[in-house]
């Protein structure tokens, strides 16, 4: 007897850029009369892949397409990939909340899902009737329920706030507590996307545990995604690693993560201007540079205690903003972070036009050797953002000979606390 509880057979999911919806009258016209002719969906043979580095021709994008596996009772899988892989949306139409375009999906038990913060709640509910709601849905008795809602909402921490309506919780809670009911009303597959990163590192930590339970102890199945690679490795079993809506690899989770992190290296051929996820519509970037180039890999010398970056552009309107830095282990794990203009209120103005802006940031910490992945922001702060570039270089240190501070080990990060108002830990 099999023990199969997810099968994907070749599916796909294509969008229409700026439609809400199939698309227009015509276009649902052309798909019914070839529908009725025994023919393929017109629309299914055009589309660019779902690559946000390149600018495509067409509207239709597959955000995933000819996506093939399975899942046995008890696996632990975790699905990794670079931001718009289209890890989010195999999520969502394994929750049925939104269906395929093309193939089909078999699952066997029920599933609870974790994708979002809010899901599945009614805000205007407190989180009591919230959480017999969910167990409703998912079929269970209100006896049943009773027996487990203590479970809940002490896993969750919200005791005090229970019989408060959730549109007043803050994120976290919203977060705890909808964890606490995916995770202890039993179902048979339990889908939690990265939404466990607005968790403290408790709650984290907590939750982790909460699943190694679930799949191990219960022998439920698991499927995870996250940027937390050392959550990744030390939870999962098994790997889906997606690449621009197709799988690119499927296996064991050390050499799945080995492959992905070997993609993530293929940036040091590419240059930080190309790694710029998102900006404000009013400001073009023609050039950036940190530690003195353009390419998105460099190599931080060991008597060096400065890292300068360099941004030239131009604004159609007068901007106020910080410069951000992010420094992260090669798990994604973020263990410093340069902000001076948030933490100090020194922010930084340019006028519209043409514009440089030219940072130096002090380095006072020992660094063991190895590789850094840089995050690179401009924004307002409590206001908006203005520039978005997450893992846009990567930064290899030959390790530090000198210098003052306690010594950094980015192989396993962490926040370690405050060495001087530059850079928090």
């Amino acid at each position: 007897m099999s023990n199969t509880v997810i099968e994907f057979n070749n599916v796909g999911k294509q969008y229409i850029l700026g439609t809400i919806g199939t698309g227009t009258l015509s276009q649902d016209l052309n798909r019914w009369w070839a529908n009725i002719r025994g023919k393929e969906d017109p629309f299914l043979k055009i589309g660019d892949t779902n690559d946000r580095t390149q600018k495509g021709d067409s509207r239709f994008v597959w955000a995933l397409r000819d996506i093939n596996f399975k899942v046995e009772q008890g696996d632990v899988v975790g699905i990794v990939g670079k931001n718009g892989a289209g890890k989010s949306t195999l999520l969502k139409i394994l929750s049925r909340v939104t269906s395929p375009t093309t193939g089909d999906i078999k699952i066997k038990g029920r599933i609870a899902s974790l994708l979002e913060v809010g899901t599945g709640f009614h805000p205007e509910m407190t989180g009591r009737e919230n959480i017999f709601m969910n167990g409703s849905i998912m079929g269970m008795t209100k006896a049943e329920i009773k027996s487990k809602f203590d479970e809940i909402v002490d896993f969750a921490g919200v005791a005090k706030y229970v019989d408060t309506p959730v549109k007043r919780y803050s994120s976290g809670m919203m977060v705890r507590l909808g964890f606490a009911i995916a995770a202890h009303l039993e179902p048979e597959i339990l889908v939690v996307d990265e939404v466990l990163a607005v968790g403290d590192a408790e709650f984290q930590k907590k939750a982790i545990g909460k699943m190694q339970d679930v799949s191990k102890g219960q022998g439920r199945t698991v499927l995870f995604v996250s940027h937390n690679m050392a959550a990744v490795r030390s939870l999962c079993t098994r790997g889906i690693l997606l690449n621009n809506g197709t799988i690119d690899f499927t296996g064991s989770i050390p050499a799945t993560l080995d492959k992905y992190l070997k993609n993530e290296e293929n940036v040091r051929k590419d240059k930080i201007l190309h790694n710029i996820k998102w900006i404000k519509n009013t400001i073009k970037i023609f050039k950036c540079e940190i530690n003195n180039t353009e390419e998105a890999y460099s190599v931080i010398k060991s008597d060096q205690n400065k890292l300068k970056v360099r941004i030239d552009g131009e604004t159609s309107e007068d901007l106020t903003f910080d410069l951000m830095v992010t420094f992260k282990n090669k798990d994604g794990l973020p263990f410093a972070t340069y902000a001076k203009g948030h933490y100090l209120g020194e922010i930084q103005h340019v006028n519209k036009g043409r514009f440089t802006i030219s940072k130096e940031i002090e380095l006072p910490t020992v660094l063991s050797k190895g590789l850094l992945n840089i995050d690179l922001y401009l924004h307002h702060p409590m206001v908006e953002f203005l520039l978005k570039a997450p893992d846009c270089c990567v930064l290899e240190t030959e390790g530090y000979q000198k210098g003052y501070g306690r010594p950094i080990n980015q192989e396993t990060g962490g926040f370690i606390g405050l060495l001087d108002s530059h850079t928090n830990f």
